[in-house]
């Protein structure tokens, strides 16, 4: 399963240092029909991400105060793209687990 979209770069409430982009509601629905809701790990999802030109491996997670899957975008991610909170940008993603 993959996707491809734009969106804003968020600043988390809760966890202050990081920042997130969330995943457009049909993709988020793709998704949670295809992972098994017992598995482990909070209902994360391993992805692999494009943003720009950097590639990496991480997981998203469902956040049910925003109703749809976010994708942690790490400061190291940020400064290679030179990207920040409220930037719009736009990002590959493919489900790899």
């Amino acid at each position: 399963m993959r996707g491809d979209f734009r969106a804003e770069i968020w600043l988390s409430e809760v966890f202050a240092a990081c920042r997130f982009v969330s995943l457009p509601n049909h993709l988020a629905d793709e998704i949670a029909d295809a992972v098994d809701p017992s598995r482990p790990g909070f209902g994360s999802v391993r992805v692999s991400v494009t943003l720009g030109g950097t590639t990496w491996a991480t997981s998203v997670f469902p956040d049910a105060a925003r109703g749809t899957y976010v994708l942690p975008v790490n400061k190291a991610v940020r400064t290679a793209e030179g990207v920040d909170a409220g930037d719009t940008v736009h990002v590959r993603l493919a489900v790899t687990g």
